[in-house]
């Protein structure tokens, strides 16, 4: 029940822009909890890299002295790899096309996660 309400977040988050091309929440041990990602993309690969990068950025604002990690973006020739906390346990990471408008993707990614929080 749980994990469809989840889904049903990220199907609805997937669609608010034609920009954002998947999205998944991974336990911060890096197990996927929920996905909607294109055909082919291999969902243990993404958990994987989602929780190791949420780590070693929360770990960098640490040690930096930069605060509480709210985000790690990535960007690539072909696109943009966006991670956010929901929730203590949880990684919201989205996959965006190298042309998106961050600043809408940013705030539709924070309503998602508000979102999940609540539920995980």
């Amino acid at each position: 029940m749980r994990a469809d309400m989840l889904t049903t977040i990220l199907t609805d988050l997937n669609g608010t822009s034609a920009d954002i091309e998947a999205s998944g929440l991974v336990s911060t041990d890096g197990l996927m909890m929920a996905a909607v990602l294109p055909q082919g993309m291999d969902e243990d690969r993404v958990g994987a890299m989602s929780a190791a990068m949420l780590s070693l950025g929360d770990r960098t604002s640490q040690e930096l002295a930069r605060g509480t990690l709210e985000q790690v973006l990535i960007k690539g020739d072909k696109g943009y790899v966006l991670m956010v906390q929901s929730g203590n346990d949880a990684v919201l990471t989205v996959l965006a096309k190298p042309q998106a408008k961050l600043g809408l993707i940013f705030l539709d990614v924070k309503r998602a996660a508000d979102s999940i929080s609540e539920l995980v």
